[in-house]
């Protein structure tokens, strides 16, 4: 299991466009990925799921992802959460 902590870093949060980058991201691997934010946890291939999350500047939020190509995934996540500057590793 792959496991990544970030600090959203854009004064929007995390809103449609950038979500949907995400779920897109996460949709292209067999393994299960999960957002967690406090003690809510959605399934980060669930636009609606990351959206109901309400994620804004400041908020910290784990990304877990476990199964067939989970390293993958974490480094693709990786990348695009900083290519949309959404969020800094912590």
């Amino acid at each position: 299991m792959q496991k990544r902590v970030y600090k959203i870093i854009t004064q929007e949060g995390i809103h449609a466009r950038s979500a949907t980058a995400l779920v897109n991201c996460a949709m292209k691997h067999e393994c299960d990925v999960y957002l967690m934010v406090q003690n809510k946890k959605v399934n980060l291939k669930s636009i609606l799921g990351v959206l109901s999350l309400g994620l804004y500047y400041g908020d910290s939020i784990t990304i877990t992802a476990d199964g067939k190509g989970e390293e993958e995934i974490m480094t693709q996540l990786d990348q695009l959460m900083f290519t949309l500057s959404l969020g800094k590793k912590q």
